[in-house]
């Protein structure tokens, strides 16, 4: 079964609107493994607009299913994740102004760079993921720099999925094929919803995880947080 990781950053954005401590970031993140999320996914950025380096350094207190963070592997982020030493360490080439991740790694154009964040990472112990596109030639760059595994960029599958479906999962497809030949483990994240999820779960089984935030908490305040993660984990079965 592929595992569901809740990202909790839009319940971090909803407390720092108001400032002081409601929603309280620990709690959600407590609430959502107790509600049968296999994992907590947070995105801390440089400006803590959401997830904060604090709020980081908490959740490693109380987090027992897999602990993920994402982030551009800045000075600082580097610092952060070999100080709390993750299950896992997702590398996003997001700019610091980026409302949200929007393109994946060229891993042959850093592949210098990556080469020695992946080392470093790895030297303390932790599985590392690096965010690509699906596209061939970049998932066997990603293999040439040692990561553990990919997450594959859905943007563009969840844009194309009303359209023409298999039109839209067909690259993923492709990746995912290059990706084993290889060895990598694959996750996947970005704009996947309640609509579109199983059929991305259908296409591709070998899927280790998926990383959901905006939707799943969209979604929660319609249909209550415990409801809402498992009417996603049922589209992962």
């Amino acid at each position: 079964m592929t595992k569901l990781s809740v990202n909790i950053n839009k319940i971090a954005t909803l407390r720092n609107a108001r400032g002081g401590d409601r929603p309280n970031v620990v709690q959600a993140a407590k609430d959502c493994e107790r509600f049968g999320a296999q994992g907590i996914t947070v995105h801390p950025r440089p400006d803590q607009r959401h997830i904060r380096y604090r709020d980081v350094y908490e959740l490693k207190e109380v987090v027992t299913t897999e602990f993920n963070i994402e982030g551009n592997p800045t000075p600082e982020f580097i610092k952060l994740v070999t100080e709390i030493k993750p299950e896992q360490v997702t590398l996003v080439p997001d700019a610091p102004d980026a409302i949200t991740s929007n393109a994946g790694w060229d891993t042959i154009h850093h592949k210098d760079f990556l080469t020695q964040t992946i080392l470093e990472l790895k030297s303390h112990g932790i599985r590392v993921s690096i965010f690509v596109d699906p596209d061939e030639g970049l998932v066997e760059g990603a293999a040439l720099v040692e990561t553990d595994r990919i997450e594959l960029y859905t943007e563009a599958y969840a844009k194309g999925y009303h359209q023409n479906k298999e039109q839209a999962i067909a690259p993923y497809i492709r990746a995912v094929k290059r990706a084993q030949e290889f060895a990598l483990g694959i996750n996947a994240g970005h704009d996947l919803d309640l609509d579109n999820l199983k059929y991305l779960k259908d296409s591709l089984p070998q899927l280790d995880e998926v990383s959901i935030g905006h939707a799943l908490i969209c979604d929660a305040l319609y249909f209550g947080l415990e409801n809402t993660i498992q009417l996603y984990l049922r589209q992962l079965k």
